[in-house]
């Protein structure tokens, strides 16, 4: 089956509203098997809204429409794909109950606008809506070509979607599409080179999408049935897994920090960071992930010189000789975590975002990480040059990118490439790179 989204709305043509809804969509039908062809966004203007209508019916089997329900006069989704398909509307006395109902929990009163709300396809049917005032829309022609209307709202929408529509579409499909995401550290010429023969193929497909310091493959594959579709996912990403190594960090995570956080847990360790060009970053990523509280549990923001030294016990003449931008006060920093927090793991930055500060032989998008570990006795020292991406808030992104996975690299017991490595006695002077 072949699909069109077509989203309403001017706010969205204005980018006042994100369009989460196309991107959920189009994952929801893809797992579904129902290929999307194309996705629109068109403002609420009648002529246009029906031109478009009638252009997507004659290309696709199944339109899928979001937004332009409400009772306003502006909102004229379900008026212009009842004309589109034949279908007059009619008013329907169970849905205006509904309507009433829902507003009377909300302690409100419906208006006679809203009357419009309860009009549903002749031929076709509603689709209930539980948690809102608008019911949804489903038309049909005599060829089998449909239309499913549903609310903006994205919170209404996915409700109605998992409820009610998704299985009729279930019903009307002989194939199964599943998708799985890996996840890489690294840029996206770098891995398509070194794997390139891997996206090659119509099914499964893959696919590489670049993000900041890192990329994600997604493989998707079309079978009889879910699990022949997963295990055709599955024996793809393992090979993609045994070219790009433990530059490979998971799969079908929301990010690093939820890699990081799992490894901890199921270590039974703890990490600590310090931070001063990343004002907290690190700590931000790592509570991101639920249940993170189990394995992190302090965090240092020491962006002044008095701070690095008071919070941990950085010494005022390492600062001097070396400056605070320095490998010397990141492994000071990264001890100096481990000894506040009682912690196994600790990783500390340090170094100039920009967009001045700049030193001599130090340029904007110098940065030290320090990686500590306790039960080595084991320091792992960094020095990052991003001053090429030249944004601040890039700088900043990519340093914690490194942390993460200096962290997650610890926990797991992994090669830190690139990394000068030392013990916890070492003299400052061996980790001045």
């Amino acid at each position: 089956m072949t699909a069109e989204l077509i989203c309403v709305g001017t706010e969205l043509l204005l980018g006042d509203i994100v369009n989460s809804n196309a991107q959920f969509l189009s994952r929801e039908l893809a797992e579904l098997g129902i290929s999307v062809l194309h996705q629109h966004v068109v403002g609420d203007n009648a002529a246009r809204l029906r031109e478009l209508a009638a252009q997507a019916r004659a290309r696709s089997e199944l339109l899928v429409f979001s937004g332009g329900l409400g009772p306003t006069a502006d909102d004229l989704t379900k008026e212009t794909v009842a004309a589109a398909f034949g279908d007059p509307l009619r008013f329907d006395e169970a849905q205006w109950r509904r309507i009433c109902d829902f507003f009377a929990r909300m302690g409100r009163t419906p208006t006679a606008n809203n009357r419009k709300q309860a009009m549903v396809p002749t031929r076709g049917h509603a689709i209930q809506n539980d948690h809102g005032t608008a019911p949804g829309a489903w038309f049909e022609d005599e060829t089998g070509h449909c239309a499913v209307l549903l609310p903006g709202v994205p919170r209404e929408m996915k409700a109605m979607w998992a409820e009610q529509v998704r299985p009729l579409l279930e019903k009307r499909q002989s194939c199964t599409i599943r998708s799985r995401t890996l996840h890489v550290l690294g840029g996206e010429s770098s891995i398509a080179g070194k794997a390139a023969p891997l996206f090659e193929g119509e099914n499964p497909t893959a696919a590489i999408y670049c993000k900041t310091g890192e990329s994600e493959i997604r493989v998707t594959a079309r079978a009889a049935d879910a699990a022949a579709a997963q295990a055709m996912c599955d024996e793809r990403i393992e090979r993609f897994r045994a070219v790009l190594g433990d530059a490979a960090y998971d799969t079908d995570v929301p990010g690093l920090a939820w890699t990081v956080v799992r490894a901890l847990k199921e270590r039974g360790l703890h990490a600590a960071t310090a931070e001063s060009c990343t004002g907290g970053l690190v700590a931000q990523r790592l509570t991101e992930p639920p249940g993170a509280s189990e394995v992190f549990g302090y965090g240092f923001v020491t962006y002044a010189e008095a701070a690095k030294q008071a919070l941990l016990g950085v010494p005022a003449e390492l600062i001097e000789r070396y400056t605070v931008y320095s490998g010397p006060v990141a492994a000071a920093m990264a001890r100096g975590a481990l000894a506040a927090s009682g912690a196994e793991l600790a990783v500390a930055v340090t170094g100039l975002a920009g967009p001045g500060g700049a030193l001599p032989g130090k340029p904007v998008g110098t940065v030290y990480l320090a990686g500590a570990d306790a039960r080595s006795r084991t320091l792992y020292l960094y020095r990052l040059a991003l001053g090429g991406y030249r944004e601040r808030e890039v700088i900043r992104a990519r340093a914690a990118l490194w942390a993460l996975d200096a962290l997650r690299r610890m926990a797991l017991g992994l090669a830190q490439p690139d990394a000068v490595r030392a013990g916890f006695a070492a003299p400052p002077d061996a980790l001045d790179i």
